[in-house]
């Protein structure tokens, strides 16, 4: 089978892999559309400690059921399902509370074990969520990254009436946006430095948007909210030094909802998450948000297609990461075609 791996930081190429089979409770999905996300271009730069090389990578897919292994239902084969990444032992102290996206011993597919640019892929049958019918399987690949979105806001915890700052306007923070609106968060302020990147914010239901190169961010969130302040920020722009920005902007109560991997130190003013009692909350990946995601989608609340700005086919992907690592201000969402 054809298949995009990684084989060092900086060495990748599409060529031919053995073809995986089914062990014991998983299934082989035959791959129709698999998206290119950030992290995956953290894996090619070396910057990912958690992947071991070489790594067939991708983690946003969807596909059709082939094969099922020992233990699964053979009736499961032909079904349409989108993959959920996190494989999880469901034995240690945060699978036991019901946290299992940060398990001790958790695996991520296509980080720790194969994933998703290939024409095949064998995963654990648990996480092969059966998508409707009506629903498209370029849309169904979407799913994980709007999980980042849901589970992050489910951490913020929002109340009704609470308003929402998005720090960035890319690919998540575009996620987070459609998320919040289909959660019922009405107003919804944007920040990015790119106005295309606004425009497409806008266009998506942000009531605000707020160009950061050209406008005092601080200033333009204090006048949207009469000075008091904004219930819940969700940092999608990863910087680490906004931190000290984020907690000037929080209402006192608020909640900041922090999504970066980067492993450069912020600024954390005790006094100012004290005065206010804010919470400062980690999201990583999803906590089994699956389901709401796709009941989402095809109840018509979210519209994963608007993210796609390219579709490329499997053998064009290295053009691909060239675009993203040289202009990635020309795209959104990658979408690779992998099989009818």
């Amino acid at each position: 089978m054809q298949a995009f791996e990684v084989s060092a930081p900086h060495v990748f190429a599409v060529g031919d892999q053995p073809a995986p089979a089914a062990a014991p409770g998983e299934v082989v999905v035959d791959v129709a559309f698999a998206g290119i996300c950030g992290s995956d271009m953290h894996i090619i730069h070396g910057d990912n400690a958690f992947v071991q090389f070489p790594r067939i990578t991708g983690h946003e897919f969807a596909g059709v059921i082939s094969a099922v292994g020992e233990g699964v239902d053979a009736a499961r084969v032909g079904e349409r399902v989108c993959i959920d990444p996190v494989v999880n032992c469901g034995q240690c102290y945060p699978c036991r509370i019901g946290r299992p996206n940060v398990c001790s011993a958790m695996q991520v597919i296509g980080v720790h074990r194969n994933g998703g640019f290939a024409e095949r892929v064998n995963v654990p049958a648990a996480n092969a969520h059966r998508i409707p019918d009506a629903l498209d399987l370029d849309a169904a690949a979407l799913v994980e990254p709007y999980s980042i979105a849901a589970n992050v806001l489910s951490r913020m915890e929002p109340h009704p009436g609470d308003r929402l700052l998005v720090i960035g306007a890319g690919v998540i923070g575009l996620t987070v946006l459609q998320m919040a609106r289909a959660l019922g968060i009405e107003e919804v302020i944007v920040t990015d430095i790119l106005d295309e990147r606004l425009t497409t914010a806008r266009e998506l239901g942000a009531s605000q948007v707020i160009n950061g190169r050209t406008d005092d961010l601080e200033q333009a969130v204090l006048a949207a909210t009469d000075g008091e302040g904004i219930p819940l920020i969700a940092d999608a722009a990863c910087i680490p030094a906004m931190l000290p920005a984020m907690l000037r902007m929080a209402c006192p109560a608020g909640r900041i909802g922090l999504l970066g991997f980067s492993p450069t130190p912020s600024d954390l003013i005790q006094l100012e998450v004290i005065k206010k009692e804010l919470t400062l909350v980690g999201s990583r990946l999803n906590n089994r948000k699956f389901p709401e995601v796709i009941a989402h989608i095809a109840a018509g609340r979210l519209d994963p297609k608007a993210l796609i700005s390219h579709r490329v086919a499997l053998t064009e992907m290295p053009g691909a990461i060239d675009l993203l690592e040289n202009h990635p201000e020309q795209a959104r969402k990658v979408l690779v075609k992998i099989s009818p």
